[in-house]
């Protein structure tokens, strides 16, 4: 007896007849004798319905009663799901995270898990119990952990950073599968995310390019004439790390002879408020004249391990968007990956062009 984790993203629980398609596929699962446990997201837009009225009540909302509201999207599809499989004569029920429990840390809004106590669910589970915890883009048989973890981290919607980094670190195969189709049916089998090892060198070292993923929800910050003298990047971004804001991008122009220099860095769009009410406290400590946001940017990447055996990669995606006259604000790379930030109205466009540059959107790649 096997036991499987199924997680179901919003666009899967859009809905009671959506809802009733993915419980059709738990029992499927749970029909061959295997322990299931499903994960579901909030239903589709319902989180950023929910995250707009944090925002909306106050910029400057309590991460710990945004904690609160946002976490009942999930709720609501939980018991959803629970219920519509109960009505197809599968025993099963919901969990939230205080009836595990699940204890995290204490920075509220981007909490991380330190444990789980799994007695209660594994009972359940034991018992037979359900647990209910581009148009011509191709689809990918196999992704190494890494990719999809710069993928997840950039934009991409698929699979939740943590969760790639959790089977990563315990070496999970993870498939990603539609929901959509005959429930009943056997399902096609979708893309694995595996080890670099399972894939093998040679297919490694031929796929270059695996995907391109861009994210909107970026917030571009400006500090404008920063001192330029040893600890001056500290104080921007220690106050920030204190608050337990993520920061992205960075490019510190360079100084001429002026004693000063520019700084810029990205922040998520939902932390931009905070960010700045964090750094106008700090004014005095930083010391810049002018703080300048933008939020109308978007973060474009292209990854793949081919990365770390070729040449050229950057310069593909540079030419392709200045061939298209779309400006780059700013540049960060990984090993595997190349970021740029562009102007949101652009987003698009560069998403397509960069397909076409890499060979994504051929007719054969299907």
């Amino acid at each position: 007896m096997a036991r499987i984790v199924m997680k179901f993203g919003g666009t899967s629980m859009a809905g009671i007849e959506r809802i009733r398609n993915v419980a059709r596929q738990v029992k499927r699962e749970w029909a061959k004798g295997e322990q299931v446990a499903v994960v579901v997201s909030a239903m589709s837009g319902e989180t950023d319905r929910l995250v707009n009225f944090c925002r909306e009540a106050s910029p400057l909302y309590d991460t710990k009663e945004y904690d609160v509201v946002v976490a009942s999207g999930e709720q609501v599809t939980s018991g959803l799901l629970a219920i519509a499989l109960q009505a197809i004569g599968v025993p099963a029920r919901s969990w939230l995270g205080w009836q595990l429990p699940i204890r995290t840390s204490d920075a509220h809004a981007s909490a991380r898990i330190n444990t789980i106590d799994t007695e209660a669910l594994n009972a359940s589970l034991a018992n037979g119990e359900v647990a209910v915890i581009v148009p011509r883009a191709r689809k990918i048989p196999k992704i190494t952990y890494e990719e999809m973890l710069e993928l997840a981290s950039v934009g991409a919607k698929v699979l939740q950073t943590r969760s790639v980094g959790l089977a990563m670190k315990e070496k999970v195969r993870v498939q990603v599968l539609s929901s959509f189709g005959d429930p009943d049916a056997e399902p096609t089998p979708g893309t694995f995310v595996v080890g670099e090892d399972e894939i093998g060198e040679d297919q490694v070292e031929q796929q270059l390019i695996t995907g391109i993923a861009y994210d909107r929800n970026e917030a571009k910050i400006t500090l404008v004439a920063v001192p330029d003298r040893p600890g001056a990047v500290a104080s921007i971004f220690n106050p920030l790390a204190e608050a337990s804001i993520n920061v992205d991008m960075i490019v510190q122009n360079v100084a001429h002879g002026t004693g000063s220099t520019d700084v810029t860095f990205t922040v998520p769009g939902a932390e931009l408020a905070r960010s700045l009410d964090v750094l106008e406290k700090a004014r005095e400590t930083i010391g810049y004249e002018k703080l300048v946001p933008d939020t109308e940017v978007c973060k474009i990447s292209v990854v793949g391990v081919g990365m770390r055996s070729h040449a050229g990669v950057a310069a593909t995606m540079f030419e392709a968007l200045a061939a298209r006259g779309i400006n780059i604000q700013a540049i960060t790379t990984s090993e595997i990956k190349v970021s740029v930030l562009i102007h949101q109205d652009y987003t698009e466009l560069a998403v397509r062009v960069l397909h076409t540059a890499y060979g994504l959107d051929a007719e054969d790649a299907a």
